[in-house]
């Protein structure tokens, strides 16, 4: 699977530019199977003016199902949405032929107060493409590795993230940490340039399973990368190492 990841800046705000930004990009960058984006990608982390949230039926979201049938594409990336009177940190998944599946973000940041303001989910999404199955993630999840424990659902996980350039240790850590663990790539998406929080160092980054890195973007920029994945290298690896086989087992 050929994989696409967007290290976007992101106009505060403002679905409408962000949106005429990405395409403007993704008309350079045919080919791919799967794009992925940052978390709120369209309006940057608005946790503290939720007034900004976008309402249902999410024009971005209208956005996602056009590119994803222009480019016969999977796009992936989360927005902040006002949906039936719960602000939620959706992540969706659309496919070309119109289907879409969502993920609402578990864990939310408590630190930065996205609690207060919005809903968390409480169900686990895996989404299936292309051969590949995929878990979803947002950003604080990453830190929570039990909610991320592979059982045997999944070949890669997709993390969209605001992760902020004071805390890029952790993220560096923490997405490789995840892919070893859990025997599988790792298609992790973080955002470029500046919020009121700070610089974003983005570290957008394709590892494969040994958590070796196979692609990754340019730091403290917006900039792209793509890359193949296989899942006959995934299969082998998991064939020849078996880790899995002796994982705990967990309930949630």
């Amino acid at each position: 699977m050929r994989v696409t990841l967007l290290q976007r800046d992101i106009v505060w705000a403002d679905p409408q530019k962000n949106v005429e930004l990405i395409e403007k990009e993704l008309e350079q960058l045919k080919g791919s199977d799967l794009y992925v984006l940052p978390e709120m990608f369209s309006t940057g982390f608005i946790t503290g003016s939720v007034e900004n949230a976008e309402k249902e039926p999410c024009a971005t979201l209208e956005y996602m199902k056009k590119w994803a049938k222009e480019y016969d594409c999977a796009i992936a990336g989360s927005v902040a949405l006002n949906s039936e009177g719960q602000n939620r940190n959706r992540f969706y998944f659309v496919k070309p032929d119109g289907e879409v599946t969502y993920y609402d973000k578990r864990h939310l940041f408590t630190y930065g107060g996205e609690h207060h303001r919005f809903s968390g989910g409480k169900e686990r999404v895996i989404v299936e493409w292309r051969g590949f199955r995929f878990l979803l993630l947002v950003c604080y999840d990453l830190r929570f590795p039990v909610w991320i424990r592979n059982r045997r659902d999944y070949d890669a996980i997709i993390c969209v993230a605001n992760w902020p350039a004071v805390r890029s240790y952790a993220w560096d850590t923490l997405v490789r940490a995840r892919t070893i663990e859990n025997q599988c790539f790792m298609l992790a998406v973080n955002r470029a340039g500046t919020d009121s929080v700070g610089p974003y160092k983005g570290g957008s980054v394709i590892l494969e399973p040994h958590g070796e890195v196979v692609a990754a973007c340019e730091d403290f920029k917006e900039s792209n990368v793509t890359a193949e994945i296989k899942m006959e290298d995934l299969e082998a690896f998991r064939k020849a190492f078996p880790v899995l086989d002796d994982a705990d087992e967990f309930s949630l």
